[in-house]
């Protein structure tokens, strides 16, 4: 079991496959390896966090949610969506998570435990997220007073600030400049308010920068309804 285990290591170094692709094969080997008993074999789930649209459609199978948060990341309305919520002439502003040391972020974790489901979930996020250059692997927490996490290797997808690695990363800006963007911006899956909109439905009270975009927004059309009346 061990010498396999070196030689899949030697495998993926050696070739240097694509970190997605490595990734899942090293994952499969660790979650999914056959005891000596050929008919006793070990398998675990996958666990998939969501921060953004994934808190309230998934958009594949899963067994279990848990509403949990990440350590020492924010969410920012900093990526560009120019395939989802706005187009290449006018990119709408989707969030995405940079380091914050001390903070957290909330949303919705999926265990997804058959391997037809994990088969098809990543096949269903690679293309979902596209966008999103790298991928982390993150300790969840469900109680803010605990010190040991609910959930260890819970897989995010990021979109990066680099921009070689991430053409669409538009950064930061100003509340109300992100806010106009979004009341203006369209996709193919919709305005992008309604992803604004939807986020904090789905957040509530727990972002508090969430909420002030929002507020934001809101009064940015409240004006603009009124200017065209």
């Amino acid at each position: 079991m061990l010498s396999s285990f070196i030689c899949s290591l030697f495998f993926l170094t050696q070739f240097r496959l694509p970190f997605s692709l490595s990734q899942y094969c090293l994952t499969k080997f660790l979650c999914c390896g056959s005891s000596r008993n050929s008919n006793h074999i070990i398998k675990m789930a996958m666990w998939v966090f969501g921060y953004g649209s994934l808190i309230w459609k998934a958009g594949f199978n899963y067994d279990d949610r848990l509403v949990g948060f990440i350590k020492d990341y924010r969410r920012v309305f900093y990526q560009g969506s120019t395939d989802h919520r706005g187009t290449p002439e006018y990119p709408g502003r989707t969030v995405t998570l940079e380091p914050a040391p001390g903070e957290v972020c909330w949303g919705a974790a999926y265990k997804i435990s058959k391997e037809e489901d994990k088969e098809a979930a990543i096949t269903y996020l690679e293309v979902r997220e596209k966008q999103y250059d790298k991928k982390a692997y993150v300790d969840l927490f469900t109680d803010p007073l605990a010190t040991t996490p609910a959930i260890s290797g819970v897989m995010v997808y990021i979109a990066s600030p680099d921009k070689k690695l991430n053409p669409n990363y538009l950064g930061p800006a100003s509340i109300e400049d992100i806010a106009k963007q979004i009341v203006r911006a369209e996709g193919p899956s919709g305005p992008n308010r309604e992803y604004l909109f939807q986020l904090e439905k789905a957040l509530l009270q727990i972002d508090k920068h969430l909420m002030d975009l929002a507020n934001e927004a809101r009064r940015i059309l409240s004006e603009s309804e009124h200017t065209a009346s």
